[in-house]
């Protein structure tokens, strides 16, 4: 019974330019690069999802070239609440090239754009459709970067305190261990014991130093302890969760549930933290969160935004959203706009996964 029908699919690039410089160990991050897809029926309801890129340029283009032109024609005709066969014909198309790397962000995409269809045609948020566990999710603000000063780095937790998160997440390892016992015993006198704190090593560790650096963080009380090393070192991360008692988080540089569960079956880590472009949208991150709570472990989501409020909503082992700021939702991309009460946002009431884009911040940064 086809109850919809897909009929095309549009990949807009945005460059919303130049952001202020922040940074972790390995990284600085100071563009705006992004993709939206636009996924149409024949009953005029649209889905959106947007896809993150950093800097615009070929990784843009290509995403947009796989989506338009590879994608796009195996879509044409097919029921959005078919998610599962879309999943597994776009997964047959690609697997000649593999699916993991800027082949996932582009169906990653379409499957956030044919989920926010589904609540849509359902006139309920998504979170909803799929079987939601609460209507509310824990949040921490990842504002604890390498700013170009100290007295933003400062000021930027202060504020998201007072804003109301409960939870904050520190950038280490960009210096010595010296420096991050400094950075975090700052904050812990700025923001009082009863804000927790998580650390995030961006990959900076080998073996040797993440245990010595992971003892510190667990002698300073850090709730968790996030991607010590590269995400491929699984046996390593492994040997590392074994001595120490802080809990590791890792994922989000991991691709579909098959590095999901090859991690939790190497015993790599106890919280996961699936990334919606990587990981491969909602249809994959269910299957994620099911491998994960059938080991006993626990969820969180590596970037906010609405889709990932609407996913960890529905996942019983979830416990964190990452979150920025809140303040300036008047000019962010989404039409949907999040809540936040006693350091947990809302589930959007907003049908679908919240992901469209107003058309007006569309036209303003889309260059092609």
């Amino acid at each position: 019974m086809l109850i919809l029908k897909i009929t095309g699919v549009e990949a807009i690039i945005l460059n919303t330019g130049s952001k202020r410089k922040v940074s972790d160990a390995l990284h600085t991050y100071d563009a705006g690069g992004c993709v939206v897809t636009k996924v149409f029926t024949d009953e005029g309801i649209t889905g959106y999802a947007t896809t993150g890129i950093g800097r615009v340029g070929a990784t843009c283009d290509i995403v947009k070239v796989i989506l338009e032109k590879e994608l796009a024609p195996l879509l044409i005709g097919e029921d959005p609440f078919f998610s599962r066969k879309i999943r597994q014909k776009l997964w047959g198309s690609a697997d000649y090239h593999g699916v993991e790397g800027v082949a996932q962000f582009a169906i990653a995409a379409l499957d956030t754009c044919v989920w926010d269809i589904v609540g849509k045609a359902l006139g309920k948020p998504t979170g909803l459709v799929v079987g939601a566990h609460r209507d509310r999710i824990p949040a921490y603000a990842m504002v604890g970067w390498y700013y170009e000063t100290e007295k933003e780095y400062v000021d930027r937790c202060v504020e998201a305190v007072e804003e109301g998160f409960r939870a904050l997440k520190l950038k280490v390892g960009k210096y010595s261990l010296e420096d991050d016992i400094r950075r975090i015993k700052q904050i812990q006198n700025e923001v009082g014991p009863n804000i927790r704190l998580m650390v995030d090593a961006n990959q900076a560790f080998d073996e040797v130093e993440a245990l010595t650096r992971g003892k510190a963080y667990e002698e300073l009380g850090m709730y968790w302890y996030e991607e010590p090393m590269i995400p491929q070192h699984k046996e390593s991360q492994a040997r590392l969760s074994a001595k120490l008692s802080i809990p590791l988080a890792i994922g989000e540089n991991y691709y579909t549930r098959y590095e999901f569960y090859d991690a939790v079956r190497t015993g790599a880590a106890s919280i996961y933290q699936p990334d919606n472009r990587r990981a491969g949208g909602l249809t994959e991150w269910l299957d994620i969160a099911a491998i994960t709570e059938a080991a006993g472990l626990k969820l969180a989501s590596h970037g906010g935004g609405p889709a990932n409020v609407n996913a960890l909503c529905a996942i019983p082992n979830a416990i964190y959203l990452e979150s920025g700021s809140l303040k300036n939702q008047d000019n962010s991309m989404y039409v949907t706009k999040l809540k936040m009460e006693n350091g947990e946002i809302l589930l959007p009431d907003t049908p679908g996964m919240g992901t469209e884009v107003s058309e007006t911040f569309i036209a303003k940064y889309r260059i092609s």
